[in-house]
């Protein structure tokens, strides 16, 4: 049943009692006063850098059509994603998650776009409850699975056993196929398990577990190991995160004692697309309307960040207890963002220091993702096809989990949310 005009218009008329505080014009030029004096660089109270410049301190940008006709940097794509069933709970007391990890190339390679690395996570509260835990193989061995069993912990199941299906299968992958890549890896999201990462900043038992079960630690290894044999070969990766949700530097800056306004963003995407969004205010019926500029994509320099989950992997961080074989300042992500005025969005786009401190690598991979960005007009192509390949469809996940019922003679707990919601067709 749809609103009635007279419905739409009440509720609509609560917006004329919220005062939004400060306008846009006015949040336009705070956004100019962090970028001119806060990131060059960005220190906590504590006096630690969070946030600095590797090159000098830019905004730039580039004309669509121009950078999608520019000579190609890396000839040969790879794309990583995996892709889970969501966390699911049974009436005896198992909370499951299947992740399937795939890789794509570009020019395509058949062999490889058919191999997978799957993994299933399994929780219960049932002490007596056991998992074979070594690897197999099937489809003539072309792909690899395995079972792992989560220690009991009640509150955080669902997440625990979704992060550490998803990163054990993508890491996994990653390091199987990592000699297949000739140019450029492009991970579907950042370059460190930052769900994962997340876990020790959450709660007590998370932080416990992170420190005394050897699962998350053998998951965050793989992607050490993954950046120390493409650096060792001289070959390139990035990380091209979609929905980038960090708020490091907003959060600094709403505890630094020396800035007189409150940060208005929500998060540093926020913060970033004002900075980037071009365009210019023009007189309009009610007043000044802004109107942005849609033909170019603009960009910032490379930061190195060492705040909030990416401070394990910085020269400050222990890495969970990881060996890092090569210089600490190697490992540590760097990033540049990315706004496609087309659809008013943002981009993060991360790679290692040990990389991106090369002037002329750090200009070939900036160059390589505002022409795939231009000409995709969005995630890069590759990125895309590594989300299909590894994508598990409704109708799969549907099937999977009524296998999964049969197997262990018991069905889905559902609620009434999952009945009033359900996949299934009216």
């Amino acid at each position: 049943m749809t609103l009635d005009p007279v419905h739409f218009d009440g509720i609509a008329r609560l917006a004329r009692r919220i005062d939004h505080g400060a306008d846009e014009r006015d949040r336009r030029a705070f956004a100019e006063t962090v970028w001119d004096s806060f990131l060059d660089p960005l220190i906590d109270d504590s006096g630690r850098t969070i946030l600095e410049p590797v090159d000098d301190q830019r905004r730039r940008f580039v004309d669509c059509e121009d950078v999608a006709l520019h000579d190609r940097p890396f000839e040969t794509e790879h794309g990583l994603d995996a892709g889970t069933i969501n966390p699911t709970t049974f009436k005896n007391g198992l909370v499951i998650d299947i992740a399937q990890a795939a890789m794509s190339a570009t020019p395509s390679d058949l062999d490889l776009h058919r191999s997978r690395t799957t993994v299933m996570t399994v929780h219960s509260n049932d002490e007596t409850m056991t998992v074979d835990e070594t690897w197999g193989t099937f489809d003539e061995g072309y792909s690899q699975s395995r079972a792992v069993k989560i220690p009991p912990l009640p509150r955080f199941a669902e997440g625990v056993v979704h992060a550490l299906a998803l990163y054990l299968a993508e890491s996994k992958h990653a390091c199987d196929h990592a000699d297949d890549v000739e140019d450029l890896l492009v991970l579907d999201g950042p370059l460190y398990p930052r769900g994962l990462l997340r876990w020790a900043d959450q709660h007590p038992d998370l932080s416990d577990f992170l420190l005394e079960d050897p699962r998350p630690t053998t998951v965050l290894e793989n992607y050490v190991r993954l950046i120390e044999r493409f650096v060792d070969r001289g070959i390139p990766l990035v990380g091209f995160v979609k929905n980038p949700a960090t708020r490091v530097i907003t959060r600094t800056l709403k505890n630094k004692r020396d800035v007189d306004i409150a940060s208005p963003w929500s998060d540093d995407s926020a913060l970033f697309t004002r900075l980037l969004e071009r365009g210019e205010y023009v007189p309009d019926i009610d007043g000044d309307r802004w109107e942005r500029e849609t033909s170019a994509l603009t960009y910032t320099n490379w930061f190195r960040s060492r705040g909030g989950v990416d401070r394990p992997l910085s020269v400050d961080g222990d890495a969970l207890g990881v060996e890092r074989e090569h210089s600490l300042e190697e490992y540590e992500v760097t990033f540049f963002i990315v706004y496609d005025p087309r659809d008013d969005l943002i981009y993060r786009i991360e790679a290692p220091y040990a990389f991106t401190r090369d002037p002329e690598t750090r200009e070939q991979l900036t160059m390589q993702v505002l022409q795939d960005v231009a000409i995709a007009h969005g995630p890069p192509t590759i990125v895309e096809k590594a989300d299909e390949l590894a994508r598990i469809s409704r109708s799969e996940k549907r099937s999977l989990r009524e296998t999964l019922e049969t197997q262990f003679d018991t069905s889905q707990d559902r609620t009434y949310d999952d009945h009033r919601w359900s996949e299934e067709p009216y």
